[in-house]
């Protein structure tokens, strides 16, 4: 799965994934200020895409700062202290759960939702 979102400021926004989570600067689309087309590639697997917002959003119509993700990470607490250095609002601290992940939560400067943790899910049924 690709999440995708729309931000005001999408190339100040792609800066900011990139310094405080580790997001890799895949591709970038577009002229000036504008992002037509952005992918961020995760460093353990999968990614993001994103798009500056515009007025002719037409039908694939996302509001900024709404956005909210789960991403599993290997090593919660060095992920979390760059984050926190990057300027990223902590919401969550680091913290244990009953089911066995290690993890926190913050909102970036759009204010969307980033969840870090070693949680990878449950297996699938065979």
């Amino acid at each position: 799965m690709w999440p995708t979102l729309r931000a005001r400021d999408a190339r100040a926004l792609i800066g900011f994934l990139v310094e405080a989570f580790g997001f890799e600067e895949t591709a970038v689309y577009g002229e000036g200020s504008v992002v037509e087309h952005a992918q961020l590639s995760w460093p353990e697997g999968g990614g993001i895409m994103l798009g500056s917002d515009r007025d002719d959003g037409g039908p694939w119509r996302l509001t900024p700062g709404s956005f909210g993700c789960y991403v599993v990470c290997a090593d919660p607490d060095a992920l979390h202290a760059r984050a926190v250095a990057a300027g990223a609002t902590v919401i969550q601290g680091l913290n244990d759960t009953d089911y066995g992940s290690r993890g926190f939560a913050v909102r970036d400067p759009e204010g969307n939702l980033w969840s870090f943790g070693t949680y990878r899910g449950e297996p699938r049924a065979v």
